[in-house]
This record gives C-alpha cells, structure tokens and sequence, in this order.
C-alpha cells in the first residue's frame, strides 16, 4: 500500500520520506527516497503523527488504529480511506470514498492547520537534484 502511495507522490514530483521502525533502511519500500530509520518499532508513530498536518488513515489493522487514535488527540484531521469505521460518540475519521477525494480532504486540513500552535512548513526545491 506505502508504495503505491510512494509512487504516486513521486510521480506528482513529490519528495518521499520513509519513517521506518527498523535500522535498517533497505526495509523502505524502493519508492522512498528518505529513508529514516528509528530503530523505534510501532512507537516510531507518535514521531510519525506529531510530524504530520493532516492524516489518510487506509485500511483496518491495529497500527492504522493506534495513528487514528495519536492523530485525534493531537488534534489533526484524520481522513479514512476503507478504514475504521465510526465508533461512540465521534467519529475516529472523516470518510472519504475515493483515494482522489481522500488527499483533497487531508491537503485542505493541512492548509488551515498551516500557522498554527505546534504546526510548521517547509519548502524544499528539489528540481534540477538527482534522487
């Protein structure tokens, strides 16, 4: 699944980072073009959700359940592609039916969470750079 997504950022021109829990950074899939190795296993998430704006939660395992759950205590949108579905009182995501309306959704939370307490933007040019 992270490939396919890899793939298609880096096809959009995109910059792909992979936070991984092993030490090991052939583990990435061969569209990252980061590798970053934490060594951290599955708590290498709260590292994940606290770098991140926006969240597209896809599928239904129980790590994609413990982002879910960092993401909305730490106030983020979290959008939910074939993912869990609501439960109690909140919803645990914003659902999204296609991968197309899935990224509009994230890319428009991350636009209005941009400038806020905790938040922060980095521009990198990579064009004319051999990854």
């Amino acid at each position: 699944m992270m490939e396919a997504v890899c793939r298609g950022a880096r096809q959009a021109g995109g910059l792909t980072v992979g936070l991984l829990p092993s030490t090991d950074a052939h583990t990435a899939n061969p569209a990252v073009v980061l590798p970053i190795v934490t060594g951290m296993g599955e708590a290498r998430n709260v590292v994940l959700i606290h770098s991140a704006e926006a969240v597209i939660a896809i599928g239904g395992g129980w790590g994609t359940l413990s982002e879910i759950a960092l993401a909305r205590r730490a106030g983020l949108m979290v959008v939910g592609l074939q993912s869990w579905p609501p439960s109690g009182a909140q919803d645990l995501v914003e659902p999204a039916t296609t991968p197309e309306a899935a990224v509009e959704l994230a890319l428009a939370a991350a636009r209005q969470r941009r400038g806020s307490v905790g938040s922060a933007v980095y521009h990198i040019d990579i064009s004319g750079t051999t990854l």
